[in-house]
């Protein structure tokens, strides 16, 4: 049998797929939704410890750079004090106060260098020391957080294979049904669903309301849906309303409450009497 072109379609066919659409996508809604959070959770995981291996490189480097500007003062403290032996050895032979003065000065230079020298070594192995301090802490949030992302991806892979298979038979029938509406309808569909919060796009009339956002239908309103004589959307969330037959949902009939008979007091029938003796 030939499938039925989905513009032909009566508006009641019509609803009557959207509304089956709606369940089947509320569905894998309800699905994902089992997974929660974790998601989120496993990407801001991996995001954080990608962040804390480039810190580690960061501190690896300035590390290096500490280390290599150490040696460099070393190398300068031997160059230093082999000038300040050379110019030792030099005061033996000083012809005049002239020469020993310069010497002097030179050995007071060099030995001031040294110290500094010695200064910046000691205050380079203590920035060391602080880097390889931050680099044990983050490798310990690291090792921490690579075992909450070991346990998050078991969790989440334990959902995923649960609710795998339902989902992709959910996600097939609901093509199949989207292949039974007509590309307008669809897509003005797709777009109130969107912009819902719970992601109803279309929904059933639930005593005289609109079943997503709950505002009050007039009942010619209520009316004009029940004849499925063409689609029709709320005029205060816009999504599209079917009635609850229609959707397949039993709806118990009003029950009418009788008006209360007004008692009549003792006293107020005293008055009454009295009035009436007057």
């Amino acid at each position: 049998m030939a499938k039925k072109d989905p513009s032909e379609l009566s508006v009641e066919e019509k609803l009557s797929t959207l509304y089956q659409l709606q369940t089947t996508l509320s569905a894998i809604d309800e699905k994902r939704a089992l997974r929660g959070e974790l998601p989120l959770e496993v990407r801001d995981l991996e995001d954080e410890i990608a962040g804390l291996n480039t810190r580690m490189e960061h501190i690896n480097a300035e590390i290096e750079d500490f280390r290599a500007a150490i040696a460099q003062k070393r190398n300068e403290i031997e160059q230093n004090q082999a000038s300040v032996d050379r110019y030792k050895a030099q005061l033996d032979e000083v012809k005049n106060n002239r020469e020993y003065d310069t010497l002097t000065k030179e050995i007071e230079f060099q030995t001031l260098e040294i110290e500094l020298c010695n200064k910046k070594i000691k205050e380079a192995n203590q920035k060391v020391q602080e880097r390889q301090n931050d680099l044990a802490n983050t490798q310990a949030t690291l090792t921490e957080r690579q075992k909450d992302l070991e346990s998050k991806r078991d969790e989440l892979d334990s959902i995923m294979q649960e609710t795998r298979e339902a989902e992709e038979d959910l996600k097939e029938k609901a093509k199949e049904l989207e292949a039974r509406i007509e590309p307008r309808l669809l897509a003005s569909f797709k777009r109130i669903r969107k912009g819902a919060r719970n992601g109803l796009g279309i929904v059933y009339v639930q005593r005289d309301a609109c079943g997503g956002c709950f505002n009050k239908i007039p009942p010619q309103r209520q009316l004009d849906i029940k004849m499925h004589k063409k689609i029709i959307v709320c005029e205060y969330c816009g999504r599209i309303l079917i009635d609850p037959e229609l959707a397949g949902v039993k709806t118990e009939p009003a029950v009418e409450e009788k008006p209360k008979k007004k008692r009549t007091t003792r006293r107020k029938k005293a008055e009454t009497e009295e009035n009436a003796e007057a």
